[in-house]
């Protein structure tokens, strides 16, 4: 875990009965030891959001996507363009696969339920400040039917990655959030031979694991066609 990091942390949500409910929640992990939150602003709204961002610089953002007539998308939007450096966790309680998607193309760096925030807030938070992406089971899954049913991330990277037709294969299957031995058993090799081919994928897009592979897939795909 991160012991006594001190983490200012930004709640973005329109509900004021949840932003309580997570205070409270991110003031027993404070007690714990295991981190230490310091919530040093709030927002119920993106343009709100906007604002105070640009004011206090917050290490990490707890956003939720929908607010109010408004849109936490337009955050993760700003954030990229402005502030970059800003760590955003989504705590939403949609779980339609376009939003995850669109959450994560636009810089999120973890999507959680609010329906299991208690069980994993801790690990996602810790994740995320350790410079990795969260995506729990539940959300891996519409993630990857989501990016694999509507998305080629190789169609406009084969030539900057110089991936080989075997590294292509494997990153498809990882796509589909299949494990290394399921993987093997598709293309009838070791799973040695796999984590040999994961090796060479994540030098080639500059990632440490298999979550970042996926994202780093997805932001370097430019023919994105969104469903109506």
């Amino acid at each position: 875990m991160l012991g006594q990091k001190y983490i200012s942390t930004m709640l973005v949500d329109d509900e004021s009965l949840f932003r309580e409910n997570l205070k409270t929640l991110l003031n027993l992990y404070s007690d714990s030891g295991k981190m230490d939150f310091t919530i040093i602003s709030e927002a119920d709204s993106a343009t709100k959001a906007i604002n105070l961002i640009h004011r206090y610089h917050p290490h990490l953002i707890l956003l939720d996507l929908e607010l109010d007539h408004e849109s936490g998308l337009d955050i993760l939007k700003y954030l990229q363009t402005h502030h970059s450096s800003v760590i955003t966790l989504v705590l939403s309680a949609h779980q339609e696969e376009n939003l995850i998607f669109q959450a994560m193309q636009a810089g999120a760096k973890g999507y959680i339920f609010k329906i299991n925030l208690v069980q994993q807030l801790g690990e996602a938070v810790n994740t995320v400040m350790n410079d990795k992406v969260y995506l729990p089971p539940e959300v891996a899954t519409h993630f990857f039917h989501y990016f694999n049913t509507y998305c080629d991330p190789l169609s406009n990277s084969d030539k900057e990655l110089d991936l080989t037709k075997r590294e292509k294969e494997v990153l498809q299957y990882l796509i589909q959030g299949l494990s290394n031995e399921q993987i093997a058993k598709q293309l009838y090799i070791t799973v040695a031979t796999v984590k040999a081919h994961l090796t060479a994928i994540f030098n080639k897009l500059g990632v440490k694991n298999r979550t970042q592979a996926i994202v780093a897939a997805l932001k370097m795909n430019q023919a994105v066609n969104y469903p109506n």
